[in-house]
């Protein structure tokens, strides 16, 4: 009843601090634009105004009257190479200013490659039907085919534009319809290229609203686009408006056909004749005329603080609903394991006097774990790579759930592109120190003695491993000229951090640990190892491993659905703060679990814990690997064989991290465990430890080693009387037993061979 009773108070106070992080982070779909400055736009008679009456200084920082449409690079979920916007042969715009948008290292890594348009707006100005440029294609020259071709491939692999309006991303908005329910309006950041029909008439992709009359094999470019430009006034000055929302409608019209019009009357004869259609092999030149209509719409309700919710909103709603049922599903996970845990230490470790006494030498076996206290703690193989592991391991969990922390509270929200990959970047570098530190306290605690090796080993390994992979897949998309090709400049920037940061603060975490005591065990380590009995089959390490990989991987499946779909299917991620909720009941299921089994193995005296522990909790990502196999065959449409070595290559190093993340918590919650339990015997009863199972009880092997042990003994016995004889000495003297020496006697009765000569009660 008490091991009951006290996972209830555990899990009660789980649930406490869930609910604190909840109500912390209860709107996960509203960000916090921390440090993020609004701008003011005006129009051309205001800022004549202010020109008139101010410096330029003061004009600029104002308001401005041109709103500057940037792009980005153009991505697809059937592939996993980007390409910048200028790798494509669409009208180039000039830049409105000195550097309008500085990238950062996370933008590199990611592959963003942000750029000034030829889209140059007036503010609260519409404007119907503006040319923007004209590109003509002529079969006979090579050039102007090879430029073709590649847009054509574009349309068919279902390439889309990034655009970017005073850091807000342009959406395009449309309706979805689903069967037994009412449209929904859904907002997609990503602005499609065109759209293909194949020989069979079949629409793919973007050609939905297209009829049936559309010419087959043919590419359908998107060459007109209508923005609407959402703003609200300030209240101190009525003429000044900040931008909430950018939405735009793309079109393909052919404005040769169409008479120079941006607008196909649907009423004319096959109107979908006059559209921009690029057949599949070209036999005579072409133009196609890039145009756009801008409309600005005042609109008093939606605030610039919360601007961001159009995009979240029609995403947001329906997954925070599965949010709460995953964070529900956790919950009840973790607090079945605790109910499990409590009840086992309760039976197991810490009993009553009053259940021992009842129970007598019947309960013994359940106290086998006090035999291994001598060989518990014995250092396992390999323990310099089991230490550099567990450094970078913590160095990785650290780095985990400080980014979900300041995640969680906006400071990394996708209005700050890029800082994301940043922080973890810059995370990483700064915490080698606790890396360093960790890992050479459990290398000493080891006895090991090389001890720089060690800390070498661990700012090197994973680190290496990781830049390895990062090399091999940038190759292959330097080769396709991709926009996520690491630059050079980026690449030696890395290698910086690594080698004059993160390497040196490894040592100096070495270091600060080297100075101090090393970790004192509670019990004692012989000098021979205990030999391990015959284990049963259910107790094998790769079943065990698959057990325990289990119930961690059940708790954060559903995350991990939206996680790869925001990185393969380049969507907005926001449920950070969910995500913290989730990790951090992963993390108590994943100490559990390990707990649980780290004790069976010990009720069947097998003390080789170390290398389990860490493996059996790590195996959660073999689950995290299977499932993103059965993501890319499922859910991406993904081609191509680079494509391919990229998702698995990109899959590695994500896998490999979470390895290292869940193995570094389950070795180190089962050592706490460990410390605990052993901590509190009595040393006192450590000599007696052997006592708690009747010979009918024990494993074959243990009776075996008990008695060649008593035979060892009696053979001494003779000697010592033999040698007696021959010297000339007084034999032993006899004691009598009586009343007055009886308890003499009983605490002077030797144990041999886990079977004591006489009847004691084991004091347990």
């Amino acid at each position: 009843m008490a091991g009951i009773l006290g996972g209830c108070q555990a899990l009660r106070r789980l649930l406490t601090v869930v609910v604190l992080v909840g109500l912390a982070w209860h709107d996960c779909t509203a960000f916090s634009l921390l440090g993020e400055a609004p701008v003011n736009f005006c129009s051309v008679e205001t800022r004549a105004k202010y020109e008139s009456n101010a410096s330029e200084s003061a004009i600029e920082n104002h308001c401005q009257s041109l709103v500057q449409l940037y792009v980005n690079r153009l991505n697809t979920v059937k592939t996993v190479i980007p390409y910048a916007y200028e790798s494509f042969d669409f009208c180039k715009g000039e830049a409105l200013e000195a550097d309008p948008m500085v990238e950062n290292i996370g933008q590199v890594l990611l592959g963003d490659r942000i750029t000034t348009s030829p889209y140059i707006f007036t503010f609260n100005q519409t404007q119907e039907c503006v040319t923007v440029c004209e590109k003509t294609y002529n079969p006979d020259v090579d050039n102007h085919m090879q430029e073709l071709d590649f847009l054509q491939q574009a349309i068919r692999l279902s390439y889309q534009n990034h655009w970017i309006v005073d850091n807000l991303p342009v959406t395009w908005c449309f309706n979805v319809h689903e069967e037994g329910s009412d449209d929904q309006r859904y907002c997609s950041a990503q602005l499609p290229i065109g759209c293909y029909i194949d020989k069979q008439g079949i629409n793919e992709d973007f050609c939905f609203s297209y009829a049936s009359s559309a010419e087959k094999d043919t590419y359908y470019f998107f060459n007109y686009i209508n923005i609407t430009i959402t703003y609200n006034q300030l209240y101190e000055d009525s003429s000044i408006g900040r931008i909430v929302s950018i939405q735009m409608q793309p079109d393909s019209i052919n404005h040769q056909k169409n008479g120079g019009n941006c607008q196909i009357n649907p009423s004319q004869n096959n109107p979908d004749s006059f559209r921009m259609a690029i057949p599949a092999e070209l036999k005579e030149p072409m133009s196609i005329r890039y145009t756009y209509s801008v409309e600005f719409v005042l609109n008093e309700d939606l605030r610039w603080q919360s601007r961001w919710e159009y995009v979240l909103g029609s995403m947001g709603k329906p997954h925070n609903k599965i949010f709460y049922l995953s964070t529900i599903n956790s919950l009840v996970i973790a607090g079945f394991l605790l109910l499990i845990v409590g009840r086992i230490l309760h039976h197991n470790v810490y009993p009553g006097e009053e259940s021992v006494k009842k129970a007598g030498s019947e309960r013994a076996r359940d106290f086998r774990w006090k035999l291994l206290h001598g060989d518990i703690f014995r250092p396992p193989r390999g323990c310099m790579l089991l230490s550099a592991l567990l450094g970078s391991g913590t160095q990785i969990v650290l780095v985990a759930f400080i980014t979900l922390v300041l995640a969680s509270v906006g400071l990394l929200s996708p209005a700050r592109r890029g800082a994301l990959m940043t922080c973890i970047i810059m995370l990483f570098v700064c915490l080698g120190l606790p890396a360093g530190y960790i890992s050479t306290r459990m290398y000493k605690a080891f006895g090991g003695e090389k001890w720089k090796t060690n800390l070498l080993l661990t700012g090197l390994l994973v680190p290496s491993i990781i830049v390895a992979i990062v090399l091999i897949l940038n190759v292959l998309l330097w080769t396709w000229q991709s926009s996520a090709a690491i630059p050079t400049s980026t690449l030696l920037t890395l290698l910086a951090l690594w080698f004059g940061i993160q390497l040196p603060l490894v040592y100096i975490g070495g270091f600060i640990d080297f100075i101090r005591k090393p970790i004192e065990f509670p019990v004692p380590t012989n000098l021979t190892q205990r030999r391990i009995p015959r284990q049963p089959c259910n107790k094998h390490p790769v079943l065990t491993a698959v057990f325990s990989g289990g119930l961690p991987f059940s708790c954060i499946f559903i995350q991990l659905f939206f996680i790869l779909s925001s990185i393969w299917m380049h969507q907005f991620f926001y449920g950070f703060g969910f995500t913290l909720c989730t990790a951090a009941v992963m993390v108590v299921v994943c100490s559990l679990i390990t707990i649980l089994f780290c004790f069976l193995h010990l009720q069947s005296e097998n003390y080789h814990w170390w290398w389990r522990s860490f493996l059996s909790s790590g195996f959660t990502a073999v689950y995290v690997l299977i499932y993103c196999v059965y993501y890319f065959v499922s859910k991406l449409t993904i081609q191509g064989t680079a494509s391919t070595v990229l998702y698995f290559g990109y899959t590695s190093i994500m896998v490999l991290l979470f390895f290292l993340f869940t193995g570094t918590i389950g070795l180190f919650s089962c050592f706490w465990f460990l410390l605990k339990i052993y901590s509190s015997l009595d040393p006192s009863q450590l000599e007696l430890n052997s006592d708690v199972e009747d010979e009918k009880d024990m494993p074959q092997e243990t009776m075996n080693v008990g008695v060649v042990k008593e035979e060892e003994k009696e053979e001494d016995i003779a000697n010592e009387a033999a040698s007696n004889q021959e010297d000339g000495g007084n034999p032993p003297p006899i004691i009598e037993v009586g009343k007055d020496n009886a308890d003499t006697v009983q605490q002077d009765v030797s144990v041999v061979g886990g079977k004591s000569e006489g009847e004691l009660t084991p004091q347990i």
